[in-house]
């Protein structure tokens, strides 16, 4: 089989599971391939293989992530956490994620808030995520990439109906937002994520998967407290334009979801 050798690469568009799914499932035809070691807030990645690295190294680079090859030396087999309790919290941050997606989504719609309805499909890219990396283990290659394909458009799709609805508001008069629910709910969301992440950091994890979850629900936080400030400015300046604002911003970031998401069907 040949002796363990470690190379390590260092990939500057690194910064969320999407693109640890990415490489992940790019590398996992290679029988060479023993064990990958992701270091996210660091945006490193080490390889643990046997014999070459040229084909892991050509695979790497196709993603286009701005990966930079820092070398091999010989290794270790490395030691493997027990992830079923990693498992065991990232189902609880599935299951947050996606039920504040349909509870944002639904009060959204009530409430005429697009803030809401933006920060819904946030929560659903990132459920989408969570449950590549929950559904897929051991699973088929071209399984996974289906799955990607299919949450990628489905998600690009909603995105693109939001942004219509934001500019459709914009030019043509709509009634103003109910602010109470917008500052509720996304009160209610950001407590969810503070859980999250609260479980997430008691794992006290250096997996992958594990750090990525944690910049994820990071990132889900501020947009919580952007919907917040929304709601109070909608208070205040009795206008529906902040909520417009904040809805356009959050749409844009879940068409960047997306299309990492399809990133992965290919």
């Amino acid at each position: 089989m040949g002796e363990m050798n470690k190379s390590t690469f260092i990939v500057s568009q690194m910064d969320c599971p999407s693109e640890e799914q990415m490489i992940r499932m790019k590398l996992e035809a290679y029988t060479q391939v023993k064990y990958l070691d992701f270091d996210i807030p660091n945006r490193k990645l080490e390889v643990y293989h046997v014999n070459g690295i040229e084909d892991i190294q050509t695979s790497i680079a196709s993603l286009n992530l701005g990966d930079s090859f820092q070398g091999t030396e010989e290794a270790d087999p490395p030691v493997i956490e027990d992830q079923s309790k990693q498992k065991t919290i990232l189902w609880w941050v599935f299951g947050i994620n996606f039920g504040f997606f349909i509870i944002e989504m639904t009060m959204g719609w009530i409430s005429s808030s697009m803030g809401l309805i933006a920060d819904s499909l946030d929560m659903l890219a990132d459920s989408i995520v969570y449950a590549l990396s929950l559904f897929a283990v051991g699973g088929a290659i071209s399984r996974k990439k289906k799955v990607a394909k299919f949450s990628g458009y489905f998600q690009m799709a909603l995105a693109t109906l939001g942004f219509a609805e934001v500019l459709r508001r914009f030019f043509t008069s709509s009634e103003t937002p109910m602010f109470q629910w917008m500052i509720v709910v996304s009160i209610l969301a950001l407590l969810g994520n503070l859980i999250s992440l609260w479980l997430i950091n008691k794992a006290k994890s250096k997996e992958a998967h594990m750090q990525a979850s944690a910049i994820f629900t990071s990132n889900d936080i501020i947009v919580n407290g952007g919907v917040i400030v929304a709601g109070v400015l909608v208070y205040f300046l009795n206008s529906k334009w902040p909520d417009l604002v904040i809805g356009g911003i959050v749409f844009t970031f879940v068409m960047r979801g997306a299309i990492r998401i399809l990133k992965l069907s290919k």
